[in-house]
């Protein structure tokens, strides 16, 4: 499937440099900045997870919001399409604890992706260019071995990884600055994970320990930085 996504993306790029002439648009694209995810559905929370923690209700809660940071290089073959390469990083903890109990150790996660995928963009005398994309690729996500100490007793996990496909969705804006330089007001893209959350939790902290996560995650996350271009 990431092979047909991929081939049909070259073909896509390709097609279009012929069918449209070379115009005043920047041929190369590198965009870096700050990116906010927020989990939609998909994640450890409520019940269930002081269930599996051992712990009395009320006590942990699933985290939606992580900080990390957005990287995109882009390609383009004539001033409306391209191709761009997107590179991600985000980083907290999967769960956390009410302050009022008296818990330590939740354990660290990361999770970086790499996409690939066709983007359009509306080119005018304008300095603001909005663009469009759709992205596909892969996501690694890690947990850190931790152990989790609680009134209730001490919960060990172990170091799990997991890698899995991933695509993304959206569209953003850029204001031009200057001739090389542009600021990207933000970019909001729907980013859908196929991360099995069941496995991945039953890798750390055992098979008898969480039933029945999802099996996928919905997320959004939003972009922001610099885009330099030539």
């Amino acid at each position: 499937m990431i092979r047909f996504a991929a081939a049909g993306t070259i073909l896509i790029v390709l097609f279009g440099s012929f069918a449209l002439a070379q115009d005043s648009a920047p041929q190369v694209q590198m965009f870096g900045g700050f990116s906010l995810m927020h989990l939609l559905s998909g994640g450890p929370n409520g019940a269930p997870l002081d269930v599996a923690l051992r712990e009395p209700g009320g006590t942990f809660h699933g985290a939606t919001n992580f900080k990390g940071w957005n990287a995109e290089g882009q390609y383009n073959a004539n001033r409306w399409l391209g191709l761009v390469a997107d590179f991600g990083g985000r980083y907290g903890s999967p769960f956390t604890a009410l302050s009022v109990r008296k818990v330590s150790g939740p354990p660290d996660s990361t999770a970086y992706s790499f996409m690939a995928g066709p983007v359009i963009s509306y080119r005018t005398k304008s300095k603001l260019t909005p663009f469009v994309h759709l992205l596909f690729g892969l996501e690694r996500t890690s947990l850190r071995a931790s152990t989790i100490t609680a009134p209730s007793g001490t919960l060990p996990s172990a170091a799990t990884n997991y890698t899995d496909f991933t695509y993304a969705a959206g569209f953003g804006i850029d204001y031009r600055l200057s001739q090389h330089l542009a600021l990207r007001f933000g970019q909001l893209d729907y980013f859908h994970t196929t991360l099995n959350v069941n496995k991945f939790y039953h890798a750390a902290f055992g098979p008898d320990v969480f039933e029945g996560p999802a099996t996928h995650q919905r997320n959004v996350r939003f972009s922001t930085g610099i885009v330099s271009q030539f």
